[in-house]
């Protein structure tokens, strides 16, 4: 897949599934091989992260295709909230 790094920039990054993942910030490269390998996201979808940090890095190859929006694969089980602990009394 090629694609222009300066057009990623502002997408809404989508599951394959129709939820809703964050928006591309940034894109991470590998110089020496010269690809993309990651991309940056930031407005996160709160039932996913924890929004305390400021984003995450999405693997390029979960990419599944690239247009008005970033279409990955299903990612859900993999970033997954962290639950709560209950504080032991």
């Amino acid at each position: 897949m090629r694609v222009e790094i300066s057009t990623l920039y502002g997408l809404d990054i989508y599951t394959d599934k129709g939820l809703y993942v964050g928006r591309v910030n940034d894109v991470q490269l590998d110089l020496e091989e010269q690809k993309i390998v990651g991309l940056a996201t930031t407005k996160l979808n709160p039932n996913l992260f924890d929004t305390t940090n400021h984003g995450v890095i999405i693997p390029f190859r979960w990419v599944l295709a690239i247009g008005d929006i970033v279409l990955i694969r299903q990612v859900a089980k993999q970033f997954k909230k962290p639950e709560k602990k209950e504080e032991e009394i």
